[in-house]
């Protein structure tokens, strides 16, 4: 095939007029972390007070599958009143909107139950950016949720903290 040209030589597929079957919708566009867990609502409250994030309310939405057949209730969980999914948890940004199941439709992070434990250290992790300031404070409060410091790097690059949650799974404050 030929690249389409123009005075100026070959176009590009993306400049100028797009071709609407390669178009993205970038308001369509949404993006979540999900951590593989041993136990994904333990980790899930462990990230939701480290993180100030909300657990989905999708106990309506869960309930009403169970109710009208199309989901087993062994499928589903019920923790502090209310029905979930058995082996995912999910939690949301508390200013994001949520959808019509009660699901975040702005930051999610998503645990899901796996059956390998965590055996090497991880390739993308996140970073608590919390400032100098508020640095030790914020380390003590999440090793009092269940962190455990794994180590202190303070050099010229900055200073932070590596921390693992209760699953092993690193992230650093600074």
């Amino acid at each position: 095939m030929v690249a389409p040209t123009d005075a100026s030589g070959p176009v590009r597929p993306d400049a100028g007029e797009a071709d609407p079957s390669h178009h993205v919708d970038m308001n369509a566009l949404r993006t979540q972390v999900v951590f593989d867990a041993a136990e994904p609502h333990a980790l899930a409250a462990f990230w939701a007070e480290a993180l100030h994030y909300e657990h989905e309310e999708i106990d309506a939405f869960v309930r009403g599958l169970v109710d009208a057949g199309q989901v087993p209730v062994a499928y589903t969980v019920e923790i502090d009143g209310k029905r979930r999914w058995r082996s995912v948890a999910s939690l949301r940004h508390p200013d994001d909107p949520v959808d019509g199941r009660g699901a975040g439709a702005g930051r999610r992070i998503l645990f899901q139950a796996v059956p390998e434990a965590k055996t090497v250290k991880n390739r993308v992790h996140l970073d608590l950016l919390v400032g100098p300031e508020a640095h030790d404070a914020e380390v003590e409060r999440l090793v009092g949720l269940g962190a455990s410091v794994v180590g202190v790097h303070d050099g010229d690059e900055g200073r932070w903290t590596l921390l693992a949650d209760p699953e092993g799974n690193e992230f650093d404050v600074s």
